[in-house]
C-alpha cells in the first residue's frame, strides 16, 4: 500500500486525457492530486470517473485552473465556485481541503494526510518591489498570469486578502492534527520561495505562493511536503522535510508515449525506486 501524488494534469490537453484513461489500476492505494485538475467541472468530473475506480482513496486540493471562472463556470466565481468543486468531489467521495485529515493506514509512519488550499498573496517578490506594484513589476518582464484576468476572489476583496483568510483558517487545524502526529502536507502552491524553478520566467513568482506558509513544514510537524504548479518535477529537502514536486504539466513537459503511471510519486512508505523524477522541458508557464 503506497501514498501516491500527482498535480498538473491539465486535462482539457487531449494527449493528457487520454494518458489518464490508459493508466493501470492501483487498487491498494492512496492518490493525492495537488491541483490543476483542469479548467471545469467537466474535467474535475473526467478525473474522479477514471480515478476513484482504479484507487483505494483519491485526496484534491484545487490549484489555479480550478478556480478559474470560465463560460463553463456557469456564472460561479471565487469560494462559490470552489465549493461548488468541493461538493463534485464529495459526490465521488473524494476527499477534499474542507474534509477532517485523514490518517494514513499503511506502511510508513503514521502521518495524517492534509490537502491544503492557500492560494498565492502577490509576496513571493523582491523586498524593493511594494505589494501594489508586484503585477507591474512581473509585467515589465513580459509575464502576466491568466488568473488575473479569471482567477476572481469574490467575496473577498482581492486575491492577498482570501490568500490570507486560507492561511488563517487553516494553521488552527494542521497544529490541532500536528499535536496528535506527523503530517503530510500537500498544497498546489509551494510553501516556501526558495523551491521555485521558474527558468525563463522568474517573475512568475508573484503567482506562486505565500510567505506565510515557509514555516509550516516545521511549525506542523511535516513528514513530507507535497506540491506541484511549476512543471518541474524534482525532490527537495529542507531542514531535513523532503518536498516533492509532483506536476504531470502539458504535453510538452513531459514524456506522453511514456504514459502517466512513471510519473505517480511515492510520498508514502518512502519514494519508490521505479518512480524516477524527471525534470520539464516547459519554462514557468504554469
Amino acid at each position: 500500500m503506497k501514498l501516491l501524488a500527482i498535480a498538473d494534469l491539465h486535462l482539457g490537453r487531449g494527449d493528457n486525457r487520454r494518458a489518464l484513461a490508459e493508466l493501470p489500476p492501483h487498487p491498494e492505494d492512496w492518490l493525492l492530486v495537488a491541483g490543476d485538475v483542469g479548467e471545469n467541472e467537466e474535467h474535475l468530473r473526467t478525473a474522479w470517473d477514471e480515478l476513484v475506480p482504479r484507487f483505494a482513496r483519491v485526496l484534491w486540493l484545487p490549484g489555479n485552473h480550478e478556480l478559474w471562472t470560465t463560460p463553463a463556470s456557469d456564472g460561479l466565481r471565487g469560494e462559490a465556485l470552489y465549493r461548488r468543486y468541493v461538493e463534485v468531489c464529495r459526490e465521488h467521495g473524494v476527499t477534499t481541503p474542507e474534509d477532517p485529515y485523514p490518517l494514513w493506514p499503511g506502511p510508513g509512519p503514521r502521518c495524517r494526510v492534509a490537502p491544503l488550499f492557500t492560494l498565492y498573496d502577490y509576496s513571493f517578490r523582491p523586498p524593493e518591489v511594494p505589494a501594489e506594484r508586484a503585477v507591474e513589476w512581473a509585467v515589465e518582464s513580459g509575464v502576466l498570469c491568466v488568473d488575473e484576468r479569471l482567477l476572481h476572489p469574490d467575496p473577498h476583496p482581492s486575491r492577498a486578502a482570501w490568500c490570507a483568510a486560507r492561511c488563517a483558517a487553516t494553521e488552527p487545524r494542521l497544529a490541532a492534527a500536528a499535536a496528535e502526529g506527523p503530517l503530510v502536507l500537500a498544497g498546489h502552491w509551494p510553501l516556501r520561495e526558495d523551491l521555485l524553478t521558474l527558468g525563463r520566467v522568474p517573475r512568475f513568482s508573484i503567482w506562486c505562493g505565500t510567505r506565510r506558509t515557509a514555516d509550516w513544514h516545521l511549525r506542523f510537524r511535516a513528514h513530507a511536503v507535497v506540491y506541484g504548479h511549476l512543471h518541474v518535477p524534482r525532490t527537495t529537502w529542507r531542514d531535513g522535510v523532503r518536498f516533492e514536486e509532483v506536476s504531470l504539466g502539458y504535453p510538452r513537459d513531459w514524456p506522453v508515449e511514456g504514459g502517466i503511471e512513471p510519473r505517480l510519486r511515492e510520498i508514502l512508505p518512502g519514494p519508490g525506486s521505479g518512480h524516477g523524477v524527471r525534470r520539464s522541458r516547459g519554462g514557468g508557464e504554469c
